[in-house]
């Protein structure tokens, strides 16, 4: 018994190693048997426009088929993907919510080691470095490339704001740019001249608006052309001219002195008989400003119940069984894609529509940082980025990250008050204006002037993004 002991721990101690040799080779074995390959993506940056499509090159080298491959397009985390194909399909359970619906891995030549991605409406955001990841069973690769964003913004507007500094300030501005241009003025021989103010900001889709002015003397060149130039893309809009006479300029004469004197004079006559028609003037003001807020009161009291359309929702939109309330739901719904649905921007409209008359509705929008509430024109574009603006059919004013603005064109930043959380739309079909009021004082927010809105259907727009909610009353 002794001995079967020593011999069957002999057999257990050199069975161990033998196992472990085994195991290697076996490894081994297996790795040798993995095609070898690497990953190859451009050289240069891939340049992309804003609100358009764009393909990040991406193959295997040697050619062979990554149909049964992990593909992963990532960032800066792994786990957190732009876009993931696995055991031969798509995988969109952790992609990142702001790729959501608008990445496509090209599978048409897959079977030669095409891992192309396509990206579609593409945004400032999307700049960066993109790392494009293959794994084949034990082995893998990555190949890491850099997107460039770029968008071309509207023609240059040159207009004079006044007297500044004893000459003509003269202001250029335009918007839309992406990323931030430079503001270049020049004379008439093309030699540069110094901008003596630039200002910039960012819209809420993250476009530039820049500002650039220039103080202009007589004795100065007053024949003058501003461009906007964005110089990493050889980017630059044709310049607008401009030529300041003579008669602008102020001039030191006795003229002055007596025009001062005789105005005085008409101000000290004039206050007089504005006095004695001060009290009578109020009173007819008061009756004036009784009788607007009766209007609008009685608007209020005949108040449109608008609900919302759910044909014209954007998948990704979740609207209430009573159709009063919309939230984004992170998810796209499986909905027909129907002539009217919003597939990019996340809007939906009302189902009611107007012509005429004067119809007003409240929505709550709470603390919700991003949200946009309005008026739409009922031709108003449904694919692809819409215009936000009086030019693409839409009159609203939004929150963004904080900021209050009016969808003008270009936007208008709103005054830093308390952000409301119940916004009045009053529409006027008949002079073509809409209002926006604070719900909780009647505080005036912004105005679109009469005659901005055309006499075609109009039909109240919404649009709504994370962590927001927005509630038709009644």
């Amino acid at each position: 018994m002794k001995g079967l002991s020593i011999c069957h721990s002999s057999i257990t101690s050199s069975s161990l190693p033998d196992f472990i040799i085994f195991f290697i080779t076996f490894y081994v074995q297996k790795l040798e048997s993995a095609t070898r390959f690497t990953v190859i993506g451009p050289d240069q940056p891939v340049t992309a426009i804003v609100g358009e499509a764009t393909v990040l090159p991406c193959h295997l080298s040697p050619r062979m088929s990554a149909e049964n491959m992990e593909v992963r397009w990532f960032r800066s985390e792994f786990t957190s993907f732009v876009h993931l194909y696995q055991h031969g399909k798509d995988q969109y359970e952790q992609q990142m919510p702001e790729y959501h619906g608008r990445t496509e891995l090209l599978k048409a030549s897959i079977m030669d080691g095409n891992v192309a991605l396509r990206i579609v409406n593409v945004r400032p955001s999307d700049e960066g470095e993109y790392r494009c990841f293959v794994q084949d069973d034990v082995l893998y690769e990555e190949a890491v490339l850099d997107l460039k964003v770029e968008a071309s913004g509207s023609a240059p507007q040159i207009s004079v704001e006044g007297y500044q500094d004893g000459g003509i300030r003269v202001v250029c501005q335009s918007a839309g740019w992406y990323p931030e241009p430079e503001v270049l003025w020049q004379d008439r021989s093309g030699q540069l001249l110094s901008s003596s103010t630039k200002t910039k900001s960012r819209d809420g889709r993250g476009l530039f608006e820049i500002q650039g002015s220039i103080i202009i003397t007589e004795n100065s060149n007053q024949n003058l052309s501003c461009s906007i130039s964005n110089a990493y893309f050889s980017l630059e809009k044709e310049p607008s001219t401009f030529y300041i006479s003579d008669f602008f300029f102020p001039r030191m004469s006795p003229w002055p002195v007596v025009c001062s004197v005789t105005l005085v004079i008409l101000l000290v006559f004039i206050s007089l008989t504005l006095f004695l028609f001060m009290l009578r003037g109020k009173h007819l003001n008061t009756i004036s400003k009784l009788q607007v807020d009766l209007e609008w009161r009685r608007s209020l009291s005949d108040a449109a119940n608008v609900t919302l359309d759910p044909n014209t929702a954007h998948p990704e939109l979740v609207l209430s069984e009573d159709r009063k309330s919309v939230r984004w739901g992170d998810t796209p719904q499986d909905l027909p894609d129907n002539p009217e649905r919003f597939d990019t921007d996340f809007c939906v409209l009302g189902c009611e529509g107007f012509t005429s008359g004067r119809h007003c509705w409240e929505v709550e929008v709470g603390d919700g940082r991003f949200w946009a509430v309005g008026v739409a024109r009922e031709s108003v574009g449904r694919k692809g980025w819409i215009s936000r603006s009086p030019e693409g059919g839409i009159w609203a004013v939004e929150r963004w990250w904080g900021q209050f603005w009016a969808l003008s064109f270009p936007a208008t930043p709103l005054p830093k008050r308390r952000a409301p959380s119940r916004i009045r739309v009053y529409l006027d079909c008949d002079w073509g204006q809409v209002t926006f009021i604070d719900a909780r004082d009647g505080a005036p927010i912004f105005t679109f002037l009469p005659g901005s809105i055309p006499g075609d259907r109009i039909q109240p727009w919404f649009q709504v993004w994370a962590e927001s909610r927005l509630r038709l009353h009644p």
